[in-house]
């Protein structure tokens, strides 16, 4: 008997649905993936994965050769390039893995270049996998059908549908001055949303036993009656063994989390008209030291969502090495303040790896 291969197979929660209300038995991929979906063969198991919320929800044995049809399955896109399958194991969304607990079992998160490295085998399907990574999941996956563990997941970001955001972006680069427009106009809103965000990101650094950083610029503020300066975690000097231009732009990141003299996350708040500045401070810290190794995010308001997935993946920040949107990932306004009222009780024992469920990835599927 021939040997089996295991492939990723991303989902999003829109098509993951559709592939199970058509019967589960047809996956499909774009016509650029023709090449590649001729070299899976029946036997061979897919890996099903959630993007947005992270997580592996089922196996897929693949019982047919492959072959093109237009027949409609999802509703956003053909996936011409089709192989017959059948489900082995089809957890649901909240009993579905967070990609995170098997971090220690998973080749691709040993020895990573920046924290976020491992999101690159998550970019396109199908992906073939290394032998031992796919055992790994459908051994865990195996678990999960047989004992299953309910974890909360935003529902959100299982609606969500993604659009061809490659096809809006061109070989462009940031604008040095930003043309003023009539949404300058809500500025003012979106300066206290930022200040919010800022504030609960502080304090949750903080109530989690980390030293916190906020902006040298942006020391002064206060929300809601509480100025920054009384939180007890807040640092007055950063201990950085940078040169003076590094420290000088990691001194104006909105929010630093720290322990010891390590960052432990470093995030930029965008809620304004432009998400330039933030991804500026950015890029100059990754063209300054590439190889440093801090977990940045940036958290924008929902409905910004396309715009910063955009722009990261811009020519001046994809030529970057490492490129941006390889190393920074993406939060939501309504996901962190869900994520603080469901974590409330239990903060001080939490370690700063839930953002990355929290968070999702700023990369791109390859078409």
């Amino acid at each position: 008997m021939s040997k089996r291969n295991y492939w990723l197979d991303l989902f999003t929660g829109v098509t993951w649905n559709e592939f199970k209300d058509a019967g589960g038995m047809i996956s499909g991929y774009r016509k650029s993936r023709w090449k590649i979906v001729q070299k899976i063969k029946p036997g061979d198991y897919f890996l099903c994965y959630l993007t947005g919320v992270s997580r592996f929800i089922g196996v897929l044995e693949v019982v047919s050769k492959s072959f093109q049809d237009n027949s409609p399955i999802w509703s956003d896109e053909e996936f011409p390039c089709r192989l017959k399958v059948k489900i082995i194991i089809g957890l649901t969304p909240e009993t579905a893995i967070p990609v995170h607990e098997l971090r220690d079992s998973l080749s691709f998160f040993q020895d990573l270049k920046s924290p976020h490295a491992w999101t690159g085998n998550f970019r396109a399907s199908p992906t073939k996998w290394k032998t031992s990574d796919g055992e790994t999941v459908v051994k865990a996956l195996l678990e999960a059908k047989v004992n299953p563990v309910i974890r909360p997941v935003d529902r959100r970001k299982l609606a969500y549908r993604p659009k061809a955001i490659k096809a809006k972006i061109g070989s462009v680069t940031v604008p040095e001055k930003i043309e003023e427009t009539e949404e300058q106009e809500i500025v003012i809103k979106k300066s206290t949303d930022h200040t919010e965000i800022q504030w609960l990101l502080l304090k949750l650094g903080s109530d989690m036993g980390f030293d916190v950083w906020v902006a040298r610029n942006d020391r002064s503020k206060e929300y809601s009656g509480k100025k920054y300066t009384d939180l007890r975690k807040l640092k007055n000097e950063l201990p950085l063994q940078f040169d003076d231009a590094t420290n000088k732009t990691i001194e104006l990141i909105d929010v630093l989390w720290l322990q010891g003299n390590a960052i432990v996350a470093a995030f930029e708040v965008e809620s304004t008209t432009s998400i330039y500045s933030g991804l500026l401070r950015m890029s100059d810290l990754v063209a300054m030291q590439p190889n440093i190794n801090i977990p940045l995010y940036l958290v924008a308001p929902d409905d910004r969502r396309e715009k910063v997935m955009t722009e990261v993946n811009r020519p001046t920040f994809s030529k970057l090495s490492p490129p941006l949107s390889e190393i920074c990932r993406f939060i939501s306004f309504s996901g962190l303040k869900d994520q603080i009222v469901q974590v409330s009780s239990i903060l001080r024992f939490l370690k700063p790896e839930f953002l990355e469920e929290l968070s999702e990835s700023c990369e791109l599927e390859d078409a």
